[in-house]
C-alpha cells in the first residue's frame, strides 16, 4: 500500500476479520487442490513433481501462498496504519521459496516464464472467486474485497519475482557450467592430444555434445589481443567457441569458410586485434593455433599490423619466412656473404637491385622501373652483382635461397618496399 495508507479492513470488526480468516484457511486445501486441477485441464502435459511428503509439489505452493496471502490480510488489519519504514510496520511477506524451484525447473526444461505466469495468473483468479464468496457470506464492506483484489496481483507480484529469480539463478548455473564444459572442450582440441587414436573425432564429438556445439569437420583458431584489461567479450555467437579466461583470448570458428562467416567475425570482432589460424581439420585444431600464436608474436615485433584481426591465411609469405628466423638469418649470412665488404647503403641497394632482378626475370629497364631508377644505374649495380656472386646467380637453387633471404629482410623492413 502506498505510504501513511490507511487499509479499508482496519474498518471491519476484528471478530469478522477472523471468520473471514478461518473459512478461507479451511478452504485453503480444497482451493489449492481445484486451482491445480484447472491448471493441468488449462495446461496439457504440466510434469508432477513430487515434494519429500509425497506430495507434488505444485500444490504444496498453491497452499502455502493461499495461507501465506491469509495471514498478512490478518496483519494488515490489526495495524491503522502503514507509515513508511515505520517500526510497527508488519514484517513483508514471506512468500512460499517452492516457488523459486518452479522458476528454476521452467529454465532446466527449456521453457520460458510466459507459461507460468499464466498459470499464476488462472490460480490468482480461482483463489479471488472463492474468496469473494466468502466475503459476501460474512458481508465484508465492498471497499476491504477491492483492497483484497488489488492485494492478491500485488501477492502474484511477488510470486513471480521468486519465479524469476529461481529462473536466473538456474540460467546462471547453466550458463556457468556450459563455460566450464567449453572450456574442457577447447582445452582438449587445442591440446593436440586430440590427434592422438584410436578415435578422436569420436572423443570430441562426445565432449560437444555436453554443450550442444555441432561438430564441424574444419575449424581455424584465433588468439586475441585485447583492447583493455576490462574489455566485454566480443559477440562472437555460441556457434564459435570463446575463452576469455586467459590473458590472450581464444576462439575456435567451425567452418571458417561458410557463406557469410567471415562477414560476420569480421563485424562481431570490430575493436580487437590478433590473428585466426588457417583453416584445418577438427583434430588438427592446435595446429591453426600455433600459426596464430606466430602470428600474433609478429605483431607485437610490429612485423605485422596490429590494427586488427588478421588472417594467417592472407599473410603466409610473412608467416613462412620471419617465423623460423634463425634458420633464414643463418641462410643469409652464407647466401648475402658477397656484400660484408660493401658498405651498407651501397649494400642495401644492392640487394634492392639483385631481388627486383630475380623476382621480375626481365632487363634492366624492367628493373629500373620496378626500383624508380634509372636503367643505366641498374646495369651498373647488375655488372657489380655479376662479379660478386659470379655463376653462382644463375644456379637455381642459389637464385630461390637469394630470393627467400631477399623476401625476408624487405618484410623486416631492411630492404625497400617495391
Amino acid at each position: 500500500m502506498p505510504a501513511t495508507a490507511r487499509s479499508a479492513w482496519c474498518d471491519v470488526p476484528r471478530l469478522q476479520v477472523k471468520q473471514f480468516a478461518a473459512l478461507a484457511m479451511d478452504e485453503a486445501p480444497r482451493l489449492a487442490q481445484d486451482i491445480l486441477d484447472e491448471v493441468r485441464r488449462e495446461f496439457p502435459g504440466l510434469p508432477t513433481v513430487l515434494g519429500a511428503t509425497g506430495e507434488p509439489l505444485a500444490l504444496i505452493g498453491i497452499r502455502r501462498a493461499i495461507e501465506g496471502f491469509v495471514r498478512r490480510l490478518v496483519e494488515v488489519s490489526a495495524v491503522p496504519a502503514v507509515p513508511t519504514a515505520s517500526p510497527a510496520d508488519p514484517e513483508p511477506p514471506q512468500l512460499p521459496v517452492v516457488f523459486q524451484e518452479f522458476g528454476r525447473d521452467q529454465n532446466l526444461h527449456g521453457r520460458s516464464l510466459d507459461s507460468l505466469q499464466a498459470m499464476y495468473r488462472l490460480g490468482v483468479k480461482l483463489a479471488w472467486r472463492r474468496l469473494a464468496d466468502i466475503g459476501q457470506r460474512l458481508r465484508i464492506p465492498p471497499p476491504a474485497m477491492y483492497e483484497l483484489a488489488e492485494s492478491g496481483y500485488e501477492y502474484l507480484d511477488g510470486l513471480v519475482d521468486q519465479s524469476v529469480r529461481g529462473y536466473a539463478e538456474a540460467a546462471a548455473r547453466q550458463a556457468g557450467e556450459r563455460l566450464r564444459q567449453q572450456r574442457k572442450l577447447m582445452d582438449l582440441l587445442l591440446s593436440g592430444r586430440s590427434a592422438a587414436p584410436p578415435d578422436p573425432v569420436k572423443v570430441l564429438t562426445e565432449r560437444a555434445a555436453r554443450i550442444g556445439w555441432p561438430v564441424p569437420e574444419r575449424v581455424a583458431v584465433g588468439l586475441l589481443l585485447r583492447p583493455a584489461r576490462d574489455a566485454v567479450a566480443p559477440a562472437v555467437g555460441p556457434e564459435i567457441l570463446l575463452d576469455m579466461e586467459t590473458e590472450r583470448p581464444r576462439l575456435v570458428v567451425p567452418d571458417p569458410d561458410a557463406a557469410g562467416r567471415p562477414e560476420l567475425l569480421r563485424r562481431a570482432l570490430s575493436g580487437w586485434s590478433g590473428a585466426i589460424g588457417p583453416p584445418v581439420a577438427l583434430p588438427d585444431a592446435a595446429k591453426s593455433l600455433r600459426w596464430a600464436e606466430a602470428a600474433v608474436a609478429l605483431m607485437e615485433r610490429n612485423l605485422l599490423p596490429a590494427t586488427d584481426v588478421l588472417h594467417c591465411t592472407e599473410h603466409t609469405q610473412a608467416l613462412v619466412l620471419l617465423q623460423p628466423e634463425e634458420l633464414v638469418d643463418d641462410l643469409a649470412r652464407r647466401a648475402l656473404a658477397p656484400l660484408a665488404h660493401c658498405g651498407p647503403t651501397h649494400a642495401r641497394r644492392l640487394a634492392e637491385t639483385l631481388l627486383a632482378w630475380l623476382e621480375t626475370r626481365g632487363g634492366a629497364p624492367e628493373v629500373a622501373a620496378r626500383l624508380g631508377v634509372h636503367p643505366q644505374t641498374v646495369r651498373y649495380r647488375l655488372r657489380q652483382i655479376r662479379e660478386l656472386w659470379g655463376a653462382e646467380v644463375d644456379d637455381p637453387d642459389r637464385r630461390f635461397e637469394l630470393e627467400l633471404v631477399l623476401r625476408a629482410r624487405r618484410l623486416r623492413g631492411e630492404l625497400g618496399p617495391v
